[in-house]
Parts: C-alpha cells; structure tokens; sequence
C-alpha cells in the first residue's frame, strides 16, 4: 500500500495538527498527551436530535408535519388569478357588451 493512500484512507481519524509524526512516533506517552486531551474534550453520546430547519424541514420533518399550508398556498393562487381574470372581463365589458 502507498503511503499516500494510506494517509488518504486514515487520515479522518487524527486531525493533523495534533498527531504530527514527531508526536505520535517515539514510544513515550508523554508525547501522546495532546492527542489524549484533545480526544477527552470531544462530546460523547449520541448527537442531540435538532429541529426543522427552514419552511421546507418544518412542514415535511416536523412532529406535526402537514401539508395543509402548501393546500392553502394553491388555493390562494387560484382565487387571486380567478379574481384577476374576472376584473379583467369586466373591464373588457365595460366598454365592449356582447
């Protein structure tokens, strides 16, 4: 195995800045102890469940999820263009009668 491909497939295990070759080769704990801080400060546990996140994540991923308000939305563009259309007919008759 290369070198590379080795850092490449291990390399999301220790951040770089802290394992560097000279701290993690020699043989001594003692040069291993800002690895073992840095790992301790880390949370453990599962991660926290989040909430929805924007409209989209709120109507379809929440608790209550529903898919009323999108119902309303084409409801409401259907009623603005029927009333547009219709004052636009009136007005074509006003001056115009069949």
């Amino acid at each position: 195995m290369h070198a590379t491909l080795a850092r490449r497939a291990l390399g999301h295990l220790v951040p770089p800045k802290i394992a560097t070759p000279s701290s993690v080769s020699g043989g001594s704990a003692a040069s291993l102890t800002p690895l073992v801080e840095f790992y301790s400060k880390l949370p453990k546990g599962p991660a926290p469940k989040l909430g929805p996140r924007g409209p989209a994540s709120y109507l379809f991923n929440a608790k209550n999820a529903s898919g009323v308000p999108i119902l309303v939305v084409i409801f409401g563009l259907i009623g603005f263009g029927y009333t547009l259309d219709y004052n636009m007919h009136l007005k074509h008759h006003k001056n115009h009668p069949h």
